[in-house]
């Protein structure tokens, strides 16, 4: 059992809670047992394992410890107090995973055969949105989410709890050249359909049974204006109340949903 912050392995894990460093090292970390088990059994790799003896005692925990270790993992038992200087929550659930972070391109958000729905983010700032939304189009059957350049950081640990484990079940893409993404997308006959508080298309009026790619902006700004140099067309999502605007995450999941509503009308 190791029960020293001093120990290689335990500074190596605790250097990874650094957006900087997740990145050079092409790893993350999962904390709780509803996310390190959606990781063991997902395609993902973990490369390391931690428990405690106190997240082992359920019958969860344990077939988590035995899932590493047939895979073949790299298991440490802590201490409680480690455990609780590597975990950014309060009370930890005596369990978490080192991954190594996947090889994505945008071309995996793309489903041969059928009418695609992806979801392009655009700039969003905070990790409990960016987490929503991926949960969301995960929920909706949504081929995949695309990250533009300048939103928060996929790995940052509130966003990983937030998707409460959507991240293993449908590519989630970050890219950086935004001009090449977009280009791509349009290319393959993608619309961009662009979230806009108002002067849109309603909702409930545009045509979302074709392939499109919804794109949420900013939480403040909106979108991009590169956005609106490709195929798109603006939508609205009514609001007969008093309120200026939704939450972005909430905005998100009624344009999936819509989406989805008009898809199984026609099935």
């Amino acid at each position: 059992m190791i029960v020293s912050a001093q120990n290689p392995k335990i500074k190596y894990i605790r250097k990874l809670a650094q957006r900087n460093f997740r990145q050079k090292e092409k790893k993350l970390v999962v904390e709780g047992v509803r996310l390190v088990e959606e990781a063991l059994f997902s395609s993902w790799r973990t490369d390391i394992f931690v428990y405690t003896e106190e997240g082992i005692q359920g019958e969860r925990g344990a077939r988590l410890l035995a899932r590493a270790r047939q895979q073949g993992t790299e298991v440490l038992q802590v201490s409680p107090g480690i455990m609780k200087e590597l975990t950014a929550t309060e009370t930890p659930q005596g369990v978490l995973a080192v991954l190594g972070q996947p090889v994505r391109k945008i071309a995996d958000v793309l489903t041969q055969g059928k009418q695609s729905l992806v979801v392009v983010v655009d700039g969003v700032q905070d990790p409990g949105n960016l987490g929503t939304i991926i949960r969301s189009a995960d929920a909706a059957g949504a081929d995949g989410v695309v990250l533009l350049k300048g939103t928060v950081d996929l790995y940052n640990p509130k966003t990983l709890r937030s998707t409460m484990g959507s991240l293993f079940h449908l590519p989630v893409v970050p890219v950086e050249d935004v001009e090449e993404a977009l280009q791509y997308l349009t290319s393959r006959g993608l619309t961009l359909v662009v979230g806009e508080p108002v002067g849109g298309v309603p909702v409930f009026a545009a045509n979302l049974k074709i392939p499109v790619g919804l794109v949420v902006g900013n939480e403040g700004a909106g979108p991009r204006p590169e956005v609106f140099h490709y195929r798109h067309y603006k939508v609205t999502i009514p609001m007969p109340g008093r309120a200026e605007s939704f939450n972005v995450a909430m905005a998100t999941a009624i344009l999936l949903y819509e989406a989805v509503r008009q898809r199984h009308k026609i099935q």
